[in-house]
């Protein structure tokens, strides 16, 4: 099957989603820090100790940002790699599409339930997700 752009499109979600995160940290952060009087270079380093005068709302929003640069990097360079080489047929990006559902579903009960239980329920599903896409590629490329 030959590329098209559209096999691109779930990529262009999860930026958009990865950003819209961006922008509600610094709408949750720049006030938080500013009402607990932190001065800014006081943050220049990752657990500069900060963080614990930040409500804990506030830190998920920043620590899911952080998480949305971890495995998704994966799945980027998978769906890449499966729309050049010709890989991203319907089944593919049916799970292109489910990996980004649960990456938006995860980032929503990161930020909005104290669960941590449902949050991991999420993050297995679209870890499995994404085994299940890389293990399609690796036997349609050996096949």
């Amino acid at each position: 099957m030959p590329f098209q752009a559209e096999d691109l499109y779930p990529v262009l979600a999860l930026i958009v989603w990865t950003l819209v995160m961006l922008l509600w940290m610094y709408a949750t952060r720049i006030p938080a820090m500013q009402k607990a009087k932190i001065d800014p270079n006081d943050a220049r380093h990752p657990g500069a100790g900060y963080n614990d005068k930040i409500p804990s709302s506030v830190r998920s929003v920043a620590d899911n940002y952080n998480h949305l640069h971890e495995q998704p990097t994966i799945f980027y360079a998978l769906v890449f790699f499966a729309a050049l080489t010709g890989g991203s047929d319907n089944i593919f990006m049916y799970l292109a599409w489910a990996y980004v559902g649960l990456r938006v579903i995860h980032s929503l009960a990161q930020v909005l339930s104290s669960q941590v239980t449902q949050r991991f329920l999420v993050f297995m599903l679209s870890s499995i997700v994404l085994i299940v896409m890389a293990v399609k590629e690796v036997i349609r490329i050996v096949a």
